[in-house]
């Protein structure tokens, strides 16, 4: 066990000095340190998002309208201003824009140049199909480079884009675009994932066929392609992949990029919709999450520069899929002029070393992962080698124990690891790092720049030192401009606003320190609470997921209000392990020794594997509904897993 809090790693000077933060600092004239910024950053959003639109030089036109007004839910930002997502990202000429780099080996190379022109003819294809402004065209796409440069075209014009991944199931993904009527559907024919292929052909002609407002479906045959060592814009649909789209007429990627067209951009109103990302979809109908142009680039050109350290001539990795909103992030390397590399297959395919592989052969600057890679890179022992460029590492989607931290630390000496959390519901972290920072094991060194992060006891009240509710206490322009579909505003408010009013409630148990650093507990909505004691989760799985028997683990409380429960710790088993009862006290003990004697569960439970959303999030809450006597049917929904088949090994 590491100690949470061992200091792993201090900024020198130097980097200090040459930090992206430390300009921004010295441009505003503020001299008082990380922590004073912050303060000035949330009681005085107005100063500190304009002083964003301006050091970044934002290309629009910011108006004289108030840059806030009103309270959350329904604070609105920049009024009377406009502008463009893909105008601010496609504002630089010269250079790398892009790489992409598939499982099998391919890669491919986006000049500035060649983007530009690329997301031009595709706009015009768009154009010829009838999209406008404020209509919606969603993708059934991998991380390629089709899926960056049609997002870009579509936010040209001012229409809107929404994702999903080719590895969500059909019914998954209509739940999602039904909502949204789209006007044109970009699909892939398959892709390749873990050394196999899959077609997904018959899929997309499933999705078209429940989506009536579809005027179009442009094939990408991806697969086939691939197959036929050849460019996936080089053929068009095979006629065996098309004749079942029963809306519109069907094209080849090939048909949509044919023709020539100018780069242009629709200027539109700060809040106008970007894109449509969605909830999980794992206990209901996925919420449809919109966001603007401009909280987006003010947001993502703030993050990534001050929290990410990036600037021009950096290479950025995060390994995501278009399903995960990191995806959108990650693209939005371009609007500070870094270069996103986009991969496409497995964390794990052909060793648990191909992410760190593709990090050097690339020369990436800064290396994103969720928090299990991490793990699983420790427990494989995976030494990463060749990572000279190498300036940080990031880590989200789950708690990142210290055990994380301070394997980074010895594998990488001098690179920081910053663990970040915030959520598809802003596209960004609201706690995170910086190269400012030292780096402790466990904990996360900051508060977000725009963030009033706070943490609230039952009562509603601000505590410092101590595990509370995360709650925002002040807007920021991320923030969702609406859900789609939901006109009164209703369901907004009740997913974030219906226990503080005019305060956003995450769902998340957090501690804030005096000096604004932070450590995340786990979701609120799968509280532990034994004898009167709230504990979060990611405590139990940083002592069992460190032993080597142990894949995987999930723990669940049974306990009610007012009725104390049974703690159940299911476990699922590295290769060639079993669940002996000598395992079985040396993880009770390493339990209530590390942690204490509350944290011993009633039952240990072995299963073949730990319910996880597509995202990779564990299912707590479901399976808790299960445990108390919920249908394994409606507690969760088998298309918005991974791996819905082990729900089943969940029984009360």
């Amino acid at each position: 066990m590491v100690a949470e809090g061992e200091l792993l790693w201090e900024p020198s000077e130097e980097v200090v000095a040459s930090a992206e933060l430390t300009r921004y600092l010295r441009w505003l004239g503020r001299s008082g340190g990380y922590e004073e910024a912050w303060r000035w950053s949330v009681e005085h959003p107005a100063e500190f998002w304009t002083s964003v639109w301006d050091y970044f030089e934002v290309i629009g036109d910011r108006g004289d309208g108030p840059v806030l007004s009103g309270e959350m839910p329904g604070a609105t930002w920049f009024a009377g201003s406009i502008l463009n997502y893909a105008e601010n990202a496609l504002r630089r000429t010269e250079g790398t824009a892009l790489v992409f780099v598939s499982e099998d080996g391919a890669r491919q190379e986006l000049t500035w140049a060649e983007l530009r022109e690329e997301v031009a003819r595709v706009r015009a294809g768009l154009v010829r199909l009838g999209v406008g402004r404020g209509d919606r065209v969603a993708a059934y796409l991998p991380n390629i480079p089709q899926a960056v440069i049609a997002c870009l075209a579509t936010a040209s014009l001012g229409a809107i884009w929404s994702a999903g991944s080719p590895d969500f199931g059909v019914p998954s993904i209509v739940d999602r675009f039904k909502q949204i009527d789209p006007k044109v559907l970009i699909a892939v024919d398959g892709y390749h994932y873990n050394g196999r292929g899959y077609d997904r052909s018959a899929a997309v002609n499933e999705i078209a066929a429940q989506l009536p407002s579809l005027r179009a479906t442009v094939w990408i045959p991806y697969l086939a392609a691939a197959d036929e060592g050849r460019a996936p814009q080089q053929a068009g649909p095979a006629r065996a992949h098309t004749r079942e789209t029963p809306h519109g007429e069907v094209i080849g990627w090939e048909g949509l990029r044919a023709e020539e067209g100018p780069l242009e951009f629709e200027r539109v109103p700060f809040d106008h919709p970007l894109w449509i990302l969605y909830s999980s979809g794992t206990t209901g109908l996925p919420k449809p999450i919109v966001h603007g142009h401009g909280g987006i680039v003010l947001e993502h050109l703030k993050s990534l520069t001050f929290h990410q350290n990036l600037g021009e001539g950096d290479v950025f990795f995060w390994y995501t899929t278009t399903g995960w909103m990191m995806w959108n992030y990650l693209i939005g390397a371009l609007l500070v002029g870094a270069t996103p590399v986009l991969y496409d297959g497995s964390a794990t395919h052909p060793s648990p070393a191909a992410l760190w592989r593709i990090a050097a052969s690339e020369g990436v600057t800064y290396f994103g992962v969720g928090a299990p890679y991490i793990m699983a890179s420790l427990k494989a022992g995976i030494r990463p080698e060749g990572l000279d460029r190498l300036r940080g590492v990031g880590s989200t989607g789950s708690p990142l124990p210290p055990e994380g931290f301070a394997w980074v630390a010895a594998e990488l000496p001098g690179v920081p690891v910053g663990s970040f959390s915030g959520g598809t519901d802003v596209c960004t972290g609201f706690v995170g790092a910086t190269m400012l920072h030292p780096i402790r094991a466990g904990v996360i060194p900051c508060r977000s720049l725009g963030a009033k992060v706070e943490a609230y006891d039952p009562a509603g009240k601000p505590v410092v030192g101590e595990v509370g509710e995360l709650v925002v206490t002040r807007p920021m322009p991320s923030m969702p401009v609406m859900f789609w579909n939901d006109p009164t505003g209703e369901r907004y408010a009740e997913s974030y606003f219906d226990v503080y009013p005019s305060v956003w409630r995450h769902g998340d148990w957090i501690k804030i320190d005096e000096d604004g650093s932070c450590v995340i507990y786990g979701r609120s909505d799968s509280t532990l609470n034994r004898g009167g004691v709230r504990m979060g989760t990611s405590e139990f799985y940083r002592v069992v997921e460190r032993f080597e028997e142990i894949a995987d683990s999930l723990v669940i409380d049974t306990g009610q209000l007012g009725q104390e429960g049974r703690l159940l710790l299911y476990v699922s088993l590295a290769e060639g392990a079993e669940l002996t009862e000598s395992l079985e006290r040396a993880l009770c003990d390493a339990l209530r020794t590390e942690l204490s004697p509350r944290h011993v569960p009633n039952e240990i439970r072995m299963v073949p594997g730990i319910p996880r959303t597509l995202s990779g999030k564990k299912l707590e809450v479901p399976v808790r509904k299960i445990l108390l006597g919920t249908p394994v049917e409606q507690a969760a929904n088998p298309d918005a897993m991974a791996n819905p088949e082990v729900l089943r090994h969940f029984t009360p």
